[in-house]
């Protein structure tokens, strides 16, 4: 199977290449020994912001404060 690079770096995989792993909407990519490899990805986007929001120490009732806070409309005067 071929697929041409365009001038963009843009792909198009062949069908039967993606029909052989689970379906994703995302690869991961890497370079190895002078080739290009994906490997599909799930993004789990509910993950990704709870490792971010433990990164930066926020914790829960920190989230459950700011929407109590937004929904007070105690910040519109601002």
């Amino acid at each position: 199977m071929l697929a041409k690079l365009t001038a963009k770096n843009q792909l198009t995989l062949p069908k039967a290449a993606v029909a052989a792993v689970d379906a994703a909407d995302y690869f991961d990519v890497a370079a190895e020994n002078g080739r290009i490899v994906l490997t599909p990805v799930r993004v789990n986007r509910a993950g990704t912001v709870r490792a971010k929001l433990a990164e930066l120490g926020i914790m829960e009732t920190d989230v459950a404060d700011a929407v109590a806070w937004a929904r007070s409309g105690a910040h519109s005067g601002e």
